[in-house]
């Protein structure tokens, strides 16, 4: 049997949300949020029956919300609300985004502020164990009630309706759910409204992308100690003297790594006593450039971590007290501000390193063979790879456009400020996507710098990277397949091959 990762709504870290979302985790609702969520039931229940005014529960949605619904027509309600609101577009989400974002919703769910009946939440949970994959376009969401849209065709597969896939097959939802022996779900009074009112999207989209984002910011690090070397640079700049003068954690972070890194170099110390004055300021300042990506990702991490444990829908039901407030903890703008930021730091990373880039194929700057290849004219190199790297540098400044500044008023101008957190996460999301391609083509090109410049021992961090690398991509005698090897490389990134033989050898990078 697959792990369950116990769910309370309370303490939900990034760590448990990646083992769903990637390595098919399962999820269970702890015996503590069950009693929670029973309570807020009844008092929904007792509150239909009297005819109490909820918004969403025995009223219409948005600017309709004056419009008063009979209690028979509760149930037909939040039946209507997923039809209505499902009018995503564009292509469909990746499989780990869906998942996240059906483990995050039982987690809020857990907290016992939405109403629902257990054996709704159930419902939803049982989904995700059973491998079920909702169809959710990635178009759609304006951030602002929640991530209406996208929580609309996820919710429609519980009831039967939408599209899912299984075992990466598309089908109807109605199918999917009878090839797990599932029954679909019939919707209470206040039950379609609480399924998508939620922030669930832009949160799962903000938490894999940090998740990758912290991980890239190491490779950032050790692709620019192997850079550091080739160039003939000097390990000076990240003395902790200049760092503990200026104490910013990610500065010190990365400092700390790069030392570290290219500890032992004979590289390194072959040219101590050379004219050089300082490095340029790729090389010299990349703690200062990376380290401010650090701490950027440091603070949306937080956002996330305190998003994922919270309740995002409307109205909210107090079982303490026995009362239901209306508010909008389902508006994005924490996500959105974070994503964007996000997004900018990440793209800085692929800045610093595409200039480093530069450097390693232009003779004129690097002192190697033009382009990093012997009989060069006859041989292109990797002139081409540094086009390409431009090419993702310069769509990236374009991505890392903000779009939480922006706003469009909806639903009759009742919704008259929205976050766009569901773009700004998508778009966080492909500047990392590109940024990686960037970073796997400086250690590329980093690690033929190497085998080009000496056969003097790298530093040891540096060293353990390259062996990695040449485990998977040789040296590059004459042109051939680029794209492949730059392939290879990022797959090396991306299940962290490199830093676990950077850290195997050097500790733990920060």
């Amino acid at each position: 049997m697959k792990d369950q990762i116990v769910l309370n709504g309370e303490d939900f870290c990034l760590k448990d949300l990646v083992q769903i979302a990637r390595n098919n985790a399962g999820i269970k609702i702890s015996a503590g949020s069950e009693s929670r969520i029973n309570k807020a039931r009844e008092l929904i229940a007792r509150w239909v029956k009297n005819g109490e005014r909820i918004y969403g529960v025995t009223t219409g949605f948005g600017a309709l919300s004056d419009v008063t619904i009979s209690y028979e027509d509760t149930k037909k309600l939040q039946k209507k609300i997923l039809f209505s609101h499902a009018a995503g577009i564009g292509g469909h989400m990746e499989d780990d985004v869906v998942r996240a974002m059906m483990a995050l919703r039982v987690n809020d769910f857990c907290r016992g502020n939405s109403g629902l009946r257990l054996e709704t939440i159930e419902k939803l949970a049982q989904v995700l164990n059973a491998g079920i994959v909702p169809v959710v376009p990635e178009k759609g969401s304006v951030g602002a009630s929640g991530d209406l849209v996208p929580m609309a065709h996820l919710a429609l597969v519980l009831i039967g309706e939408g599209e899912a896939f299984v075992n990466g097959k598309r089908m109807p939802g109605a199918r999917a759910l009878k090839e797990k022996s599932i029954k679909p779900l019939v919707l209470e009074a206040g039950e379609g409204i609480a399924l998508i009112n939620g922030t669930q999207f832009m949160t799962a989209l903000g938490c894999l992308a940090v998740h990758d984002a912290l991980n890239l910011c190491k490779h950032a690090d050790i692709a620019a100690s192997m850079s550091l070397e080739t160039l003939m640079g000097t390990r000076a700049a990240f003395d902790p003297r200049i760092h503990n003068a200026r104490p910013h954690t990610g500065q010190i972070k990365a400092a700390g790594n790069m030392l570290r890194i290219t500890r032992n170099s004979e590289i390194i110390s072959s040219h101590h006593d050379c004219s050089r004055v300082q490095d340029a300021y790729t090389l010299r300042c990349s703690p200062q450039v990376h380290g401010a990506s650090w701490d950027a990702f440091a603070y949306v991490d937080n956002v996330v971590k305190v998003e994922m444990n919270s309740s995002t829908e409307n109205p909210l039901i107090f079982p303490e007290s026995e009362e239901f407030l209306s508010g909008g903890n389902f508006h994005g703008q924490p996500l959105a501000l974070a994503s964007d930021f996000l997004g900018i730091a990440i793209a800085e990373l692929a800045n610093i390193s595409e200039r480093r880039i530069e450097r390693l194929v232009n003779p004129q700057l690097s002192g190697l063979p033009a382009f990093l290849i012997e009989d060069g004219g006859l041989n292109s190199g990797f002139m081409i790879a540094q086009y390409a790297a431009a090419s993702l540098v310069s769509e990236n400044k374009i991505l890392a456009h903000p779009a939480s500044v922006d706003s469009i008023p909806t639903s009759a101008n009742k919704e008259d400020h929205v976050s766009m957190g569901s773009i700004a996460a998508r778009k966080s999301r492909d500047i990392l996507a590109n940024t990686e391609e960037v970073i796997a083509i400086e250690l590329l090109c980093a690690a033929q710098g190497i085998d080009l410049f000496t056969n003097m021992k790298a530093g040891d961090g540096t060293l353990a990277a390259y062996e990695v690398i040449r485990s998977r991509v040789d040296y590059m005698k004459e042109d051939r397949f680029l794209s492949v090897d730059i392939a290879k490389v990022k797959a090396l990134l991306k299940d962290g091959s490199i830093v676990k033989a950077v850290e195997d050898k050097i500790g733990k990078l920060y």
